[in-house]
């Protein structure tokens, strides 16, 4: 299923990346991660990219204490690490996602992409929903932060 037009009502030009999740009500955590590691420049102001998005939930799993390790200041190289891990730079559909069997990140690590029947995911998590749009970019939704493995 794909929301393309559900941030542009009235064919209002769709939202950059940030506002875009800022505007989701499954990316709360990601946009709060986001501010953190003051990426939001980033992604507002360049691209195209696109984005795994992790939703709320997909933050939840994470083990107890995780998310708040990585956002304290000293851990703050960490934090900018795996959410570049969740971009890919360039403007990529679900459908041509479905065509790559691995995904060079912006963080320089590739992750894995599997297609089984219907299901799609990258790294090992669920795209959940797809084809987000925005003007610098697509965000497909994830049900699990994915993390890179350490240099």
């Amino acid at each position: 299923m794909s929301n393309r037009d559900s941030n542009t009502p009235n064919g209002a030009p769709p939202k950059n990346l940030v506002d875009t999740a800022a505007a989701n009500d499954s990316f709360h955590t990601l946009s709060n991660a986001l501010e953190a590691a003051e990426l939001t420049h980033v992604l507002k102001d360049s691209g195209p990219y696109t984005v795994f998005a992790p939703t709320d939930a997909a933050f939840e799993k994470l083990p107890k204490g995780t998310l708040e390790n990585w956002l304290k200041p000293e851990n703050k190289a960490e934090l900018i690490s795996v959410l570049k891990y969740h971009v890919l730079p360039g403007r990529t559909s679900s459908v041509e996602v479905e065509q790559l069997t691995a995904a060079r990140m912006m963080q320089g690590q590739s992750a894995p992409i599997r297609k089984d029947g219907d299901k799609l995911s990258i790294g090992g998590a669920r795209i959940t929903e797809r084809d987000i749009a925005s003007s610098n970019g697509v965000i497909h939704a994830i049900d699990t932060v994915i993390v890179p493995t350490k240099p």
